[in-house]
């Protein structure tokens, strides 16, 4: 106890020191050591009563966790294990094994497709195996995330992995297999050719890759003569707001207001505009969301809804409007910490109040014409058309037909481009648009 006291000596002292030399800052630095000592006297009981020996690195990262994650849904304290494997989703790119895996089922990794031309492709990994053993230790005594961080890693390096197949006559087999990892770029851009002249594009997030992939898609569908464009973005979470931004340059010009940032410290007010000159400023756009399109996605709908330059259908969007950034703490730690708040061009906070009596009726972006539709079927109609499985053992890629879901939101669209063309409209949404717009926003789809 002794020890305990003369800790508390010493920073006392030099509290009463900085505070003579400081006498307007001692009363907040005394507050704070009153503070401090409730802390400290917590973890001294921890460790003297608690029923398990704790270090005291576990219990103050437990304690900046909880600091942390109290100011917000998206604040967040990561250790520097937690760090890393964030930061090599952000850019898009990672050392892997290329295996898209469904966690869905308790203590089991079941493999749902292989990527093409990847360690796992290439080794003849089947969709429907399932994933025992990760480097000697068993899966089902690992999380998720632990399964995950032990496929990834090093470029370069191999990882042995044992798979378990079931074989029609219903015998298992299993192999004991070794993947060399490689650089991972996944697909996060789907796009196809509708009827009428109308191209269809699905963007997973916004990665490091979203915007070159994005343009790759655009070229390749004008030269199958696209005339509009239905932009799908239900279920995209958001990501670099650099991508977000760019996406809508491709569509606004004139060196247009895009999004705007806002925070309690000067330097995050950020206005982010357009080019000169956009490249598709006159290809008509559905765009379409949903109540899963947070953040970026909420960023280039509320700047094409604002600039009248797409016609939204969907659901009131999720309202993830707040820019985090993330910095490294002393030892690598990291803290994501809530600076700003993102607002469209003509002033509306994307932000929505979750402590709100009725945090639905707040922030987001809400579509010009809403369209009720069960989630579980939705994600089931995007995943149809987006989540090709593909097997070594078949030449051509193919869905899953359980999976095959009418897509009452994407009809919607087509509908509407189909009629403005019928009708000869402008290549931009005009008056005409913004009749039809308020006879539409007021129906429901029931389904």
């Amino acid at each position: 106890m002794k020890r305990k006291v003369n800790k508390y000596v010493i920073f006392m002292v030099a509290t009463f020191f900085v505070g003579s030399l400081f006498p307007f800052a001692y009363s907040g630095v005394n507050n704070g050591l009153e503070e401090m000592k409730v802390m400290v006297d917590v973890m001294d009981k921890i460790k003297v009563n608690y029923v398990e020996e704790k270090e005291n690195k576990e219990l103050l990262e437990n304690a900046l966790i909880g600091m942390v994650r109290g100011l917000d849904e998206f604040s967040d304290f990561m250790t520097k294990k937690e760090l890393k494997p964030m930061q090599e989703e952000t850019r898009g790119e990672f050392g892997g094994v290329g295996m898209r895996l469904d966690a869905s089922k308790k203590d089991r990794l079941i493999v749902t497709t292989p990527m093409p031309n990847t360690p796992a492709y290439k080794a003849g990994i089947e969709p429907g195996d399932e994933v025992l053993k990760i480097n000697e230790k068993l899966v089902k005594d690992m999380t998720t995330d632990e399964a995950v961080a032990a496929l990834r890693g090093i470029i370069g390096t191999n990882v042995k992995v044992v798979i378990e197949r079931t074989a029609k006559d219903g015998k298992k087999e299993q192999k004991t297999i070794s993947l060399k990892r490689t650089k991972i770029i996944p697909q996060i851009i789907y796009e196809k050719m509708l009827d009428n002249e109308i191209g269809y594009i699905y963007v997973q997030d916004f990665s490091g890759h979203t915007i070159s992939d994005f343009q790759k898609a655009l070229e390749k569908l004008k030269k199958q003569n696209m005339k509009a464009l239905v932009l799908d973005l239900r279920f995209n979470p958001g990501g670099l707001l650099d991508s977000a931004v760019d996406m809508v340059k491709m569509f606004v010009g004139e060196n247009k207001l895009i999004v705007y940032t806002k925070g309690r410290n000067p330097e995050f007010f950020k206005e982010y505009k357009s080019i000169a000159k956009a490249k598709y400023e006159d290809l008509p756009i559905v765009l379409l969301v949903n109540e899963m399109s947070a953040s970026g996605s909420e960023i280039v709908a509320g700047a094409l809804q604002d600039h009248k330059r797409a016609f939204l259908i969907g659901a009131r969007t999720f309202g993830k409007g707040s820019v985090q950034q993330i910095m490294t703490t002393e030892g690598g730690a990291g803290l994501k910490l809530t600076v700003a708040r993102y607002y469209t061009p003509l002033g509306r906070m994307i932000h929505k109040n979750f402590k709100a009596k009725n945090p639905d009726e707040t922030g987001g972006i809400v579509p010009d014409m809403e369209i009720a539709f069960d989630i579980n079927k939705e994600h089931n109609a995007i995943l149809y058309a987006t989540n090709l499985i593909y097997s070594p053992s078949k030449k051509t890629a193919v869905h899953d037909e359980n999976l095959k879901t009418k897509d009452i939101v994407l009809d919607r669209a087509v509908e509407i481009l189909k009629a403005r063309k019928s009708l000869g409209a402008l290549a931009t949404f005009s008056e005409e648009q913004k009749e039809l717009k308020e006879k539409e926003t007021k129906q429901v789809v029931e389904i």
